[in-house]
């Protein structure tokens, strides 16, 4: 079995050359190579740490090396980037084992010819003290998107969107594992019965500071191997995702449509607040996230939801109206960065297709809403391209719809200014994910 360097390196190589998901790539290869909990442990910060500090370990090479930044190959690039990150933030690993642990698996990948170039590269490095000259202040965005590893052209898009203050603390939170959110199953169980049965099983779990039923859990593991987990008594769900479904206001006896609705989060969330009377109906174009989302139903002993196949943007048959529809549409995900920090280096080209497919989708789907119902439209991503001005033009060829004032719990406010039917979230270090909600309502004849 490889050890925990060199599962990291593949995992990252993965991610790097075939443009693999991190989590997956990440849990697969663990449990490949069996690596116990410290080496989990070490390998997965090693591997969230250089994703999520890439471009300020890529200037720091260009800084160091003699040989142009293109002509390095991936292979070499990667232990030279896992080398500098162990330097510079892993405290624990003394610099002498960052640099000879580079060499060893340099010579493992065979890189023979390499291995000198990554020694050289890591001493310079530390006789430099571990010390690099960022960009300077005046040039803003360079100096921001080397400081906080983020691409220029989404620190230019938070500058404009949302300004500085908001800006930085979006590029604040993109370092560091987020915390993990569970959504209490109150068919099943309630907040204080379930912070007891996860205690006996050795997990620390508090109740959110402003979101009823969501505990953050501490020293979990994996979630899944949980007996109150097997039992149903808790999904995980973000507390942005918590809120969206919070939000559709779904009541008992309600018809429900979640048109995007893998893994099914937030039906299960929906299904709960109507306390498992009405009916709801969760779509997705995927038959294998159709299966996923009704084992999870099953295990969480939810009997109201119905999972289908359906593409929301072009499907037409005729359904019965609903009371809500959810549209929590595909999107760029720049509001979970700190979940797949990999998203960020995606070229901003690769997401210029997603406001028609959304709007499409919005458009399609506000055919299913009653007379009266409500219109909920969501992203996880922070794009006013994908968020506002999908649901501004909607509105514009839609007058049957009007926004809807979002009824906003204790603690939850408005960072920027909106109007009452929207609400951006954004990613704080101990706060949801960042999201976008919309409300709407429409008109009875």
């Amino acid at each position: 079995m490889k050890n925990s360097r060199a599962v990291a390196f593949d995992v990252l190589y993965k991610v790097f050359k075939e443009e693999a998901y991190s989590n997956l790539a990440l849990d697969n290869s663990i449990k490949e190579n069996e690596l116990d909990k410290l080496d989990s442990a070490f390998c997965t910060a090693l591997v969230y740490g250089v994703l999520e500090r890439l471009l300020t370990l890529d200037y720091i090479i260009r800084k160091l090396s003699s040989v142009p930044f293109r002509k390095i190959e991936l292979s070499t690039l990667i232990i030279l980037r896992m080398g500098i990150y162990q330097i510079l933030y892993m405290d624990k690993v003394p610099n002498s084992a960052a640099v000879n642990e580079s060499v060893i698996l340099a010579k493992k990948k065979k890189l023979f010819k390499s291995s000198g170039y990554i020694n050289g590269i890591l001493r310079s490095f530390i006789r430099e003290d571990c010390k690099f000259k960022l960009p300077p202040e005046t040039d803003k965005v360079k100096h921001l998107s080397v400081k906080f590893s983020c691409p220029e052209y989404l620190v230019s898009l938070w500058l404009e969107s949302y300004g500085e203050e908001v800006t930085l603390s979006i590029l604040s939170s993109l370092c560091g594992r987020p915390p993990l959110t569970v959504r209490v199953n109150n068919l099943l169980t309630d907040s204080d019965s379930l912070i007891e049965n996860l205690s006996a099983e050795g997990v620390t779990a508090e109740k959110h500071s402003f979101c009823e039923n969501v505990l953050i859990l501490k020293h979990s593991g994996a979630v899944d191997s949980l007996e109150s987990y097997k039992l149903g008594e808790f999904f995980v769900q973000d507390v942005a995702s918590g809120i969206c479904a919070e939000v559709c206001r779904a009541k008992p006896g309600d018809i429900v449509y979640d048109v995007c609705s893998a893994p099914g989060g937030k039906s299960f969330a929906m299904a709960v607040n109507m306390e498992n009377r009405g009916e709801v109906r969760s779509f997705d174009l995927h038959p294998h996230k159709i299966r996923l989302i009704e084992s999870g139903a099953q295990r969480l002993d939810i009997s109201i939801i119905k999972a289908s196949v359906r593409d929301a943007a072009t499907d037409t048959e005729l359904i019965e109206p609903a009371d809500v529809v959810l549209c929590d549409v595909p999107c760029s995900g720049f509001g979970i960065l700190r979940r797949k920090p990999e998203i960020r280096y995606r070229k901003a080209e690769n997401f210029s297709e997603l406001p028609p497919l959304q709007l499409k989708i919005l458009k399609n789907s506000a055919k299913l809403v009653k007379e009266g119902g409500t219109l909920v439209y969501s992203t996880c991503t922070l794009n006013p391209a994908e968020n506002s001005q999908v649901v501004e033009a909607f509105l514009s060829e839609h007058p049957e719809f009007a926004l809807k004032p979002v009824e906003l719990s204790e603690g939850i406010v408005h960072k920027i200014q909106e109007p009452d039917g929207m609400l951006t979230l954004f990613p704080a270090k101990d706060g949801s994910d960042g999201f976008f909600i919309a409300l709407m309502e429409r008109s009875k004849v």
